[in-house]
């Protein structure tokens, strides 16, 4: 959690060469905390660097954080540094060409690399773009400690060549993204294999406060991947659970909560009916991973008088209060080795909190919290009636148009 106070900037002088502005480089620094249960609370430093008046677009970026478990724990000290330097002869305006360097050792798991990011974006229209990255990275997962399900893991270095391509813009229907990434394990003692995932997005305004979202996602792995980047019916792949510090390690999210399956985490197939399946299966030591899921998730909104409100006071505009209607469907694809030829669907009222702070380049920061109701699936548990009340906390805006 991060923690607010007083920033301080300790300023050096800048080397004058290159590119770099004549001005002084910046450092601000701010205190963190989180908590999980293992580190206990772990509180450290965050660390940002640039050169006065970039606004995070000059060179020598830096984002670092040091950290201490307060229990003490056999890995008490964890980092994570990130940093990023322009390319200037492929960089425009808004439309920059980087390399980054980004390691951390945090929550019992390696995580180092390098990447080419590019960005295109016409004139000022921040939320139309395309972006391109090509990364090298190096993985290991050598603590069990932090992860609720280890089965889930294995405990080898994996060296993952990985390239992602995103593309937001607007057709004659709405808005829409599309993405797609594909990693390669190539070196080290796991045996070699590709991952590829395509998720498209899609809104559609339809007057009057009603609107459609939809969201189509395949994913698809070779027989040999490592289970941390293999499929589940409803979680996005436990390799991404890295990336929020909410599902890094176990304890942050209540325990209970989630070995109930009543926390749902977006991405992947992200049939969210099914959560509380797979989480039985996990709590039973079983593993429910596959090598392929295609998947289409829809959403109709409908106006609430909660969101009118909001928009209505100051400084709360931020906030997005949605009410809608969900409906999820998917199987595996058949292509590959591990496979669950059922179609399985689910269908209810949903609930969602979002808060949105967009970046200087138009990207959604914040958090959304969901509270949705599954209350018919089309393969219950044995002894359960399709048609049951059946309730979800959700982490993350499944369809963020």
């Amino acid at each position: 959690m991060f923690l607010a106070g007083v920033l301080m900037s300790i300023t050096s002088p800048a080397s004058g060469q290159g590119t770099a502005p004549k001005n002084d480089y910046e450092f601000t620094p701010a205190p963190d905390a989180w908590f999980n249960s293992v580190d206990g609370i772990r509180v450290g430093i965050r660390l940002r660097g640039q050169y006065a008046g970039t606004f995070k677009e000059g060179p020598h970026r830096l984002d670092a954080g040091l950290w201490l478990g307060t229990f003490f724990p056999d890995y008490p000290v964890s980092y994570f540094v990130s940093f990023t330097e322009p390319i200037p002869s492929i960089s425009g305006f808004n439309s920059e060409g980087n390399i980054r360097l980004r390691s951390s050792i945090r929550t019992g798991y390696h995580n180092h690399g390098i990447s080419f990011n590019k960005r295109w974006q016409p004139g000022f229209e921040e939320k139309n773009y395309r972006e391109l990255s090509v990364s090298l990275r190096a993985e290991k997962r050598f603590e069990d400690e932090y992860v609720l399900y280890p089965q889930i893991w294995q405990n080898e270095w994996l060296y993952v060549g990985g390239i992602g391509f995103t593309l937001n813009n607007n057709n004659g229907l709405g808005r829409y993204r599309f993405n797609t990434s594909t990693s390669v394990n190539f070196a080290g003692s796991v045996d070699a294999f590709i991952n590829t995932q395509v998720d498209m997005q899609q809104f559609i305004p339809l007057g009057n406060g009603f609107a459609f979202r939809g969201r189509l996602f395949a994913g698809v792995s070779s027989n040999t991947t490592a289970p941390e980047y293999l499929f589940s019916h409803s979680f996005k792949p436990y390799n991404e659970w890295d990336e929020l510090g909410p599902t890094r390690a176990k304890g942050t999210l209540p325990t209970p909560w989630v070995r109930q399956g009543i926390i749902h985490v977006e991405g992947g197939a992200n049939l969210r009916g099914y959560t509380n399946q797979d989480i039985e299966q996990l709590n039973d030591g079983v593993a429910p991973l596959y090598t392929s899921m295609g998947a289409f998730n829809a959403e109709l909104a409908y106006p609430n008088p909660i969101n009118r409100w909001l928009k209505g006071i100051p400084f709360a505009g931020l906030l997005d209060f949605r009410t809608y209607l969900f409906f999820d469907t998917g199987t595996s694809l058949g292509i590959s080795g591990l496979e669950d030829n059922r179609v399985l669907s689910d269908a209810g009222p949903g609930f969602m909190l979002n808060l949105n702070i967009p970046d200087y380049l138009g990207k959604s920061r914040g958090f959304a919290i969901r509270y949705e109701i599954p209350l018919w699936l089309s393969n219950p548990q044995t002894g359960d009636s399709e048609f049951q009340f059946r309730s979800l906390l959700g982490i993350g805006a499944v369809i963020s148009l």
